[in-house]
Formats: structure tokens, C-alpha cells, sequence
């Protein structure tokens, strides 16, 4: 089993916005011993029964290697700092204003789930890199929560549903609404923290 990160992935970095891994290696020995027991093949699309490769994969235990990427929101502007991410200039709260880590994840698809992906097919340079790996699977996200359980952002749903994840293809309207409110109501009192 060989484990790549993703070109996306930034929890290691210095610097990052969100999730941050502070003890990589032993972050690194619980995500082998984890997807290593993982079965991949039960993980479906609910909505289409579809198997797809995708699991999120909860690591108990782990919270010990990472920093949380969420903390509560602070009506102090001195609390916040401002980075250029994902095309845009947002506000963040600063990183020591994160929460203890209470449970972290790893988003990890097999090799040939993450060459699928709508996202990375159109990544040329992507698609080469894994393809010339012996990678068996990719590390897409790393999420360290704190306090409820955290739906995505409203962006990357948003990016999701028109067509950048194959998990919400066919999901009902029902199913979308519910998720909408989830993440409206989530994102009103936690924010993302960032160094």
C-alpha cells in the first residue's frame, strides 16, 4: 500500500488555512495503520448505491498530531486575519483561536476513484503524477473538528453539486435542502482558523 497526497492537500504546510498536521509522522503511521483496515468497497453514494472509491475515514486516536481547523466565532476583529485562498480574500480566525481537536479524518480515495474524479480529470498534470506513481491510494483532505459535526463549506458544496464530486450526483432535492440548512447553521457560529 503506497499512500500520496493529493496536489491539493495542505495540512502539512507551515503555513495553512483549516486542518493543520503538527506531528507528521506519527499522523502519517495512524493513516497507513487506517486505510490499511479500511474496505473501500463498501463505500457507496446512498442516494445512488453507486460504489465509488471515496471514504472518509474517521482516526480516534489521532487528534494528538493535528490542530483544528475551526474555532468559534469572535465579533473582535483583532481575532481574524486575511489570506488570498481559493481565488478570493477572505477572513479567518487566527490560528490560536482554534479548538482542541475533539476527532480527525482522513478524506482517502483509491487510486482509481481519485483518476475519476471530475475535479482531477481535467488536471493534466495531476493525472500524470499519480499515473506514474505506485500510488494505491490518495489522501484528498486531512479535517481535524472541533464542537458538532462539520458540514463542508458552502462553497465546495456548491462546487460539489455542479458537478466537481461524483458523491451528489442524483441527490434528491430533499437531501440538498437539508445539507444547505446544516451548513447555514454550522458556519454561523464556527469559522475556519489559519496561521
Amino acid at each position: 500500500m503506497r499512500i500520496l497526497d493529493s496536489n491539493i492537500v495542505t495540512a502539512f504546510a507551515g503555513q495553512t488555512i483549516g486542518t493543520k498536521v503538527i506531528d507528521h509522522r506519527r499522523f502519517r503511521s495512524f493513516l497507513a495503520d487506517f486505510v490499511g483496515t479500511h474496505e473501500f468497497a463498501t463505500e457507496d453514494n446512498p442516494e445512488t448505491g453507486t460504489v465509488t472509491g471515496q471514504a472518509f475515514i474517521m482516526m480516534p486516536g489521532a487528534e494528538v498530531t493535528v490542530s483544528a481547523g475551526v474555532g468559534l466565532r469572535s465579533k473582535n476583529p483583532a481575532d481574524y486575519v486575511v489570506h488570498f485562498h481559493r481565488e478570493k480574500v477572505s477572513l479567518y480566525l487566527k490560528r490560536e483561536r482554534a479548538e482542541v481537536a475533539t476527532g480527525v479524518a482522513a478524506v482517502v480515495y483509491t487510486r482509481a476513484a481519485y483518476l475519476r474524479d471530475p475535479d482531477i480529470i481535467g488536471d493534466a498534470e495531476e493525472v500524470s503524477r499519480i499515473t506514474a506513481s505506485d500510488a494505491t491510494h490518495v489522501l484528498v483532505a486531512v479535517i481535524a473538528f472541533a464542537g458538532p459535526k462539520s458540514p463542508l463549506p458552502a462553497w465546495r458544496f456548491v462546487c460539489n453539486l455542479a458537478g466537481g464530486n461524483l458523491n451528489t450526483q442524483g441527490l434528491s432535492g430533499d437531501a440538498i435542502r437539508e445539507q444547505a440548512r446544516e451548513i447555514r447553521d454550522y458556519w454561523q457560529t464556527w469559522g475556519v482558523v489559519a496561521d
